[in-house]
Order: C-alpha cells, then structure tokens, then sequence
C-alpha cells in the first residue's frame, strides 16, 4: 500500500467542521430565542468553526477522491477528536465551562453520548449552551461520519470504508445496497423518533425546551438532562418517565429493525434473535430489582424516590427505568440505584457491561456479543466429546463464520482488558476502588453515571485534571468499538506495504 492519502483525510476534517460549524449556529439561534446572553459567544465560535472547515477544503481541494481502509479508520478517529475540539468554543467563550479540560471533557461525553458532566448546576447554564450540550448528543448519537457520509457521493467521495470503521460491530445489516442510501434512512428513522418523543413529552407535561432536550439525549442514548435531578425532576409525572422508558429501549435496540418494522415487516423484527433476548433480559433483569426494591432495599432517598403511584407500581418503574437506561447506556436516572443494597450496586455494575443492540446508538458489548460468546461456549462442550464434528455456531439460523466469532471473543477480551487498565490508571489518579472501578466502567461503555465519588446524584466534577483526559479516551475507545481507535496505536498500522 502507498503512503497516506492525507490530503482527503484533511479535506473530510474541514467537511465535519462545517458540519459542527452549522449546528453551532442553531444553538445561537436558540440561544437568541431564548435572549440568554450567550448569542454572540456561540456564533464567534461557529464562525470561527466554519472558517477552519472551509480552508482545510479550499487547502485540499484538489485531494484523491478515494478513501481506502487505513484513511478510514483515521478519519473516523480522528473525526471525533476534531468535533471535540472544536466543540469546546461555546463553552468557553460564553465563560459557560471555562477550563478547556472540563469543555472537553463535557464536549467528548457529548459526542461519545457517555452523558458523564463536570456542571455542579445545570440549571444555571444558558438555555442556547444547553441546547448545544444536548445537539453534541444527537449529532454523537448516530454518528458523525454516518451523516457525513450521506453527502459524500456530492463530493465524489466513496463512504463505505468511513461507514465500516464507525460502525465495526458484527452485524452487517444494511437497509439499502448504496451506503448512502443506507446513511440517509439511518438518519430520517432517528430524526424521526426524536420528533414523535419530543411531541409526546410536551404533551405529558415538559416544556418543549426540555422536551426537545430530553428527547435528543434519548435517541442518542446520551443521558445529558436540562435538570440537577435529572428525570426524577419529573418524578411526580410518571407518564414522562414511561415515554422516556419506550424510546430508550427503541434507541438501544437495531434501527434496521425500526426500518422493517415500518415497512409493515413485523416477523421479521419479532423472529430477530438479538432483540428477543434484548427484551427478555431487561424484563428479568427489571423483575430481579422491582423485587429486591419493594422488598428489601430501603430506597426512599429524598427527592430520589417519590411513592408516586403506591408502593409496588413506583418499585417497578424506577426498576425499569434504571434498568433500561444503564443496559442501554443512556444514564438517565431517576433514583440513586448505588443505595438499593450491595446487591444490587453489583447487580447494575454488571449492567454496564450489557450494552444495547449491534446497529443501535448504545454503547457497551452489545447483547449480539453476549450472545455469540455464549453459545460458542456452550459449544465447546459438544466440540469436547465430538472433536472431530463441525458444530458450527448459528444466530438467526444462520451459521456464523470463524471469522466473526474470533472477533467478537478478540472484542471482549480487549474490552476488559482496557477496562482493567482503566480503572488502574484511575486508581492511581487517586480514586477509591469502587469509584475507578465505576469510572472505568462507565466511561468505556459510555453510560455515565458510575458508583462511588461518580455516582448517579454526582458528577465528574471531583477528577482530577488528568483522569478526565483519560476517560475521556475512553469515552472515545468505547463509542467506536476499540478496534478504530487502538487500530492506531499498531505500528503496522502505519508501515508501508
């Protein structure tokens, strides 16, 4: 292979700043809606945003159109790292967060949709820097190169290479032979949800700020609310807490089955195996700590646990609100689930490690992993007393290849392994134990609230200036699956073949 195409990895930098450039200007327009006095703080920035994106495309304009796996891979990276970077300005400039480390870090939770925050009161920020807060969600959610690669046949630009490296899980699942195709009905489905959820939540009661807020933090499996409480702000409308419930779980599981389901292809979403067992296990896993709540937890903490409906009915929706929310990594809570017994502090720390569906906006292992890792397991035992039989292992009645399988246990294993050096690292930052632990946790599988120091009613406010940066990259490994991220840190990666 020759050496890099830099210029269309430069040229594809400038794309997403004017990208990042324009959304900036609709939280400004939000932001002089709503007179907050941050207007002109978060149109400097989106200026100077679109300056940078349109002379890295005039300085590379006479770029090689093609991007082959290795630009990929960098500008998927790469990408986020400049979204980022770029997307600390209305934070500063409006003097909103004005340490760069704390912008970026709120700015990485964003984009990740990890939803960890350093803000001690929310509710003091101008409504246009929240709304921004909550637009890095959403363009996070369904992934920047993902949008980015809707336009790129304008450009000449192939994106099938971009849309591996953002999306590398073990579902291939496409809805439409051209990528971009694919992109654009990617992209209506969620815009979609997130108009149906906003409409429904201004109906049950929330402003249309917070509701459109909420409902962008949602989709993107994000979890950054407008509210210090979170959603248990609404804790005396449970009607909020139960659409928040149905568009979470819809968020975590396969948009291509949304698509199918919309196309009138209900058997095909029903007979799906990822998504039975993904239902199947929030409703145990649901039942497990409705349970231990109603029973055995002595849960009533302040404004966290409101009886709203009696006893049971309130056990079992904080159950299933937490449930959900941590399985599918958007971190919202309505109840500090860490004071619900040690079992159940253990019980949800498992959880972190779940992750929603392959092909959803959740982070974490995903339910496909956990599923492919078992049966293989469990095949082992056949292979042991028929060592010389070919038991393949099968999803959705189909045979899986080698191939795949020996991805997804490589997967797992470099997942706990950067979960272990994470929550070293961390530890050696100064955390307790249980807070590394949680930190690590939570920051690679982008759920955001943690145990410890970084629990559900706290923030990350208390790391030190170098553990933010840390889980910050780990915000980053785990939104884009490890392999584009550490991919990078191979030196063959960059050897020319």
């Amino acid at each position: 292979m020759a050496g890099l195409n830099y210029r269309i990895i430069i040229h594809l930098m400038g794309l997403l700043l004017l990208f990042n450039g324009g959304f900036m200007l609709i939280a400004a327009l939000v932001s002089g809606v709503y007179n907050d006095g941050a207007t002109l703080d978060i149109t400097l920035a989106a200026i100077i945003t679109l300056l940078l994106g349109i002379l890295a495309m005039f300085y590379t304009r006479g770029h090689e159109k093609e991007v082959k796996k290795k630009e990929g891979y960098i500008i998927v990276t790469l990408g986020w790292i400049v979204m980022s970077a770029s997307g600390v300005m209305p934070y500063i400039f409006s003097g909103a967060i004005p340490s760069i480390t704390n912008a970026f870090f709120e700015t990485i939770s964003g984009y990740t949709t990890t939803g960890a925050s350093i803000l001690d009161d929310i509710e003091s920020i101008p409504r246009g820097i929240l709304f921004w807060r909550s637009l890095t969600h959403w363009i996070g959610g369904m992934g920047i190169i993902v949008l980015a690669i809707a336009i790129l046949p304008l450009l000449g630009i192939g994106g099938m290479q971009l849309f591996s490296a953002e999306a590398p899980g073990p579902s291939a699942d496409k809805l439409h032979p051209r990528i971009t195709d694919t992109a654009k009905r990617l992209w209506l489905i969620y815009f979609g949800y997130t108009a149906a959820e906003t409409l429904l939540l201004r109906v049950a009661g929330m402003s249309f700020f917070d509701a459109l807020n909420h409902s962008m933090a949602t989709l993107s499996t994000g979890g950054f609310s407008t509210k210090n409480a979170s959603l248990a702000y609404w804790s005396n409308q449970p009607l909020i807490q139960y659409i928040v419930i149905v568009f979470m779980f819809l968020a975590g599981s396969n948009f291509v089955l949304s698509y199918f389901a919309f196309k009138g292809k209900i058997q095909r979403v029903l007979r799906d195996e990822e998504f039975k067992f993904y239902g199947i296990f929030i409703l145990i896993f649901t039942l497990v700590t409705a349970v231990v709540v109603y029973f055995m937890a002595n849960v009533e903490v302040s404004d966290y646990y409101p009886m709203a409906f009696g006893e049971a009915e309130s056990s079992f929706r904080h159950a299933l609100f937490q449930v959900v929310a941590v399985i599918t990594t958007t971190g919202f809570v309505t109840a500090d689930f860490t004071a619900w017994t040690p079992f159940l502090t253990v019980f949800f720390f498992g959880l972190m490690f779940m992750g929603g569906s392959a092909g959803s906006t959740a982070g974490g292992i995903k339910v496909m992993r956990h599923l492919l890792i078992i049966k293989n397991g469990l095949l082992e035992f056949k292979r042991t007393l028929h060592p010389n039989a070919i038991i393949p292992v099968r999803f959705n009645n189909k045979t899986v290849s080698e191939h795949i399988v020996y991805n997804v246990i490589a997967f797992f294993v470099l997942y706990m392994l950067l979960f272990i050096i994470g929550a070293l690292v961390l530890s050696l930052l100064g955390l307790d134990f249980i807070s590394a632990i949680g930190g690590a946790a939570s920051s690679l599988g982008n759920v955001g609230p943690a145990f410890g120091s970084l629990n559900p009613v706290s923030n990350y406010n208390s790391l030190p200036a170098l553990g933010k940066w840390w889980c910050g990259f780990l915000m980053l490994a785990g939104r884009l699956e490890l392999f584009t991220v550490l991919i990078l840190f191979n030196p063959y990666f960059w050897k020319k073949i």
